[in-house]
């Protein structure tokens, strides 16, 4: 069904920004099988239950005349029963009228040690999963955890199968509040603001993309995202037929597209399937991560833990870091004796800072080379130059790709990247998540891993746990960042106390902080080519320990850093992966206060939004021994000039409440070492 057929009479706008529409469903998604008639009622109807290890959290699963789960958190209900699904393009209807063959359960407790510590150098890996087997080769696998549960379909069909719709139902328990990330078209970076809207005001046709939250009674909060996305096109969220009830949103495989420019293609014409794929598998989990605690929202491991374990060997190559990067700071550098911009010298200079303050990458983002073609450069950048300085300097080069050029071009170009001795790539503007796009993710990850590229994937959408998968897919975006501050206000400490508790959930997240200049919210102006940040510089620095991101960008100039020691020897020496992670104090939307470890040294950062507030930390996570702390925190005019800070060092122990005065937008950080 093309976009005309679907759209109606706004079929031009619809067209080209591949919007969702009420009616007719299919052009968009694929989300209900057909309704079942009256029938006998399905064999074994009696429900089955999952309980979490600490039995707080209940899952039961309903075989009635269509499969359902519901959801309670120690008798409170989160979800009522909710339909599940799938439709075949053979007319195989799953989950109608269930007939079960066999159900087995296990529980299972390891320690799993991630090739990249994202969070920590151990996670534990703590469940009960119940598999139940039905007529029809297929299996719904559920698992309980005791910070989420989370449940995937699974076949055993000969061949090849299509996958005409999949019905995702979230019935929830009220008319309650949704940190709603609400999408316009199909065409998404994925970098939402979160409208707070109720569930009766989020209107058909309206949808929005993953994670979201949902805010329940008593400070409960469940959190909607999925895991393990392979081979599969990625869920959105929209209303479905019933009060209070959400139902999972698959763009249809693309049939029919077009190149606008180098890295726009626009869907013409959908399949009217979601995905063909292999018919024995297993397919991605649908994830509810439900808290009464707003700290173990940013303390889950939980997506890593459903994802696909890595079957790489020899990952030693795999050594993330911080990057100086260009393009943010449009090349402003200052006090050379060169003209700065897209050119061999700049990224000289670039190359120079980076070597000498210890940060592994230098990025070459949009310029570099004409766009579409990634087998020539520009004539002011000279390649072989370059590749040979940095490698003499010891620092490594990331190259920035439209995923479409790379696509067309993937096996030379990345050869050319290897000939180089380049460490990693930067793949942006892929904008979409059907099927067709997610495969394209896994192709990039499994031939840069021959290469031994890190990968970054930018406008992308949400993290599923590839970087569990393909540990070098280091970070990726799918996140309102502070590029936004070139052209919007909405970079702004608001959102970076609240898109962690969601976007963050689901895995590493490239914000791209550093910003030395620093404004209040009065001052703020959006400037393209010589941006701001909103908020303080203690914010900038402190956003290096609150967000995570094993690939860091460095935002600002070199030039701007020099001018800031301070301020640079903290980016010089902070970390981008961490031994342990502890989340001391959050609110949605509030503040974050942060602890994590690397070796022996702990780092402590907070953040808070436009509300100036005082918070008094316990310091007893730093254990016995004594520290001293080089501290970084808002000065005492931060609320009028945001650049202004004040920094101390001076011993702390494990016996003392530490004393927070943050600004409006204002942060902490602290660097805390064993004497």
């Amino acid at each position: 069904m093309t976009a005309r057929a679907w759209c109606g009479t706004v079929a031009i706008t619809c067209a080209a920004l591949d919007v969702p529409q009420p009616v007719p469903a299919q052009a968009r998604s694929r989300s209900a099988p057909p309704a079942a008639p009256a029938a006998r009622a399905a064999s074994g109807s009696a429900p089955l239950t999952v309980a979490s290890p600490n039995g707080a959290l209940l899952v039961t699963v309903g075989l009635g005349e269509q499969l359902t789960w519901s959801v309670t958190l120690r008798d409170r209900v989160i979800l009522h029963p909710s339909r599940l699904g799938m439709t075949l393009g053979s007319g195989q209807a799953l989950g109608v009228r269930p007939v079960v063959k066999s159900t087995r359960t296990r529980i299972v407790d390891q320690v799993l040690k991630p090739v990249v510590r994202i969070k920590r150098a151990e996670i534990r890996d703590h469940f009960t999963e119940r598999r139940i087997d039905f007529a029809g080769s297929f299996s719904l696998v559920v698992r309980a955890y005791d910070d989420g549960v989370a449940y995937r379909f699974a076949t055993a069909l000969p061949g090849e199968i299509t996958v005409t719709g999949e019905d995702a139902t979230l019935a929830w328990a009220g008319d309650h509040m949704v940190y709603f990330p609400e999408e316009t078209s199909l065409l998404s970076h994925q970098e939402r603001q979160y409208k707070k809207l109720k569930l009766s005001e989020i209107g058909a046709g309206r949808f929005s993309s993953l994670p979201a939250m949902v805010v329940l009674p008593e400070g409960v909060k469940a959190v909607v995202t999925e895991a393990d996305l392979l081979d599969y096109p990625g869920m959105d969220l929209t209303p479905a037929d019933a009060p209070n009830t959400l139902r999972g949103l698959f763009p249809a495989y693309p049939k029919r597209v077009e190149l606008v420019r180098d890295r726009d293609e626009k869907v013409l014409e959908r399949e009217e399937y979601i995905a063909r794929t292999r018919g024995t598998r297993e397919f991605p989990w649908r994830v509810v991560v439900v808290s009464e605690r707003d700290e173990a929202l940013l303390d889950t491991d939980i997506v890593y833990r459903l994802a696909l374990e890595t079957t790489m060997t020899g990952t030693d190559w795999i050594k993330p870091g911080k990057v100086a990067w260009d393009w943010w700071n449009a090349n402003n550098i200052y006090g050379a004796p060169f003209r700065a911009g897209v050119n061999t010298d700049t990224y000289k200079h670039y190359i120079d800072f980076a070597a000498e303050h210890g940060i592994p990458f230098v990025i070459l983002d949009e310029g570099w080379y004409p766009l579409g073609n990634l087998l020539a450069e520009v004539p002011a950048i000279d390649m072989e130059v370059l590749s040979a300085y940095a490698r003499q300097k010891n620092v490594g080069l990331v190259m920035w790709v439209v995923w479409k050029t790379l696509d067309l071009q993937m096996g030379p170009a990345l050869d050319r990247f290897e000939k180089w001795g380049v460490k990693g790539i930067k793949v942006d503007f892929m904008q979409r998540e059907d099927q067709w796009m997610v495969n394209f993710y896994e192709r990039v990850a499994k031939e840069a891993a021959r290469r031994h590229l890190l990968v970054n994937f930018h406008g992308a959408f949400k993290p599923t746990g590839l970087y569990r998968t393909y540990p070098h897919v280091v970070t990726s975006e799918g996140v309102l960042g502070l590029e936004q501050s070139k052209w919007s206000d909405l970079a702004s400490p608001d959102n970076a106390v609240t898109f962690p508790f969601m976007r963050m959930l689901a895995g590493p997240v490239d914000y791209t902080p550093g910003a030395m200049l620093n404004a209040t919210k009065a001052d703020f102006k959006p400037v393209f080519n010589r941006p701001m940040s909103q908020g303080t510089r203690c914010q900038q620095l402190a956003m290096y320990v609150v967000f995570e991101s094993p690939l860091q960008m460095l935002a600002d100039s070199p030039s701007n850093y020099r001018r800031e020691p301070e301020s640079l020897a903290f980016l010089s020496a902070v970390p981008t992966v961490w031994d342990e992670t502890k989340v001391l104090s959050a609110k949605v939307g509030e503040y974050i206060v942060t602890a994590r470890r690397s070796g022996r040294q702990w780092y402590l950062g907070a953040i808070t939004n436009w509300t100036a507030r005082d918070l008094e930390i316990d310091l007893s996570w730093l254990g016995s021994g004594a520290f001293n702390a080089d501290i970084y925190r808002d000065g005492p005019n931060a609320d009028r000039t945001g650049v202004d800070y004040q920094r101390e060092q001076r011993p702390v122990s494990a016996n003392e409440r530490l004393k927070i005065s943050l600004a409006p937008g204002g942060g902490f950080v602290a660097r805390i070492v064993p004497r």
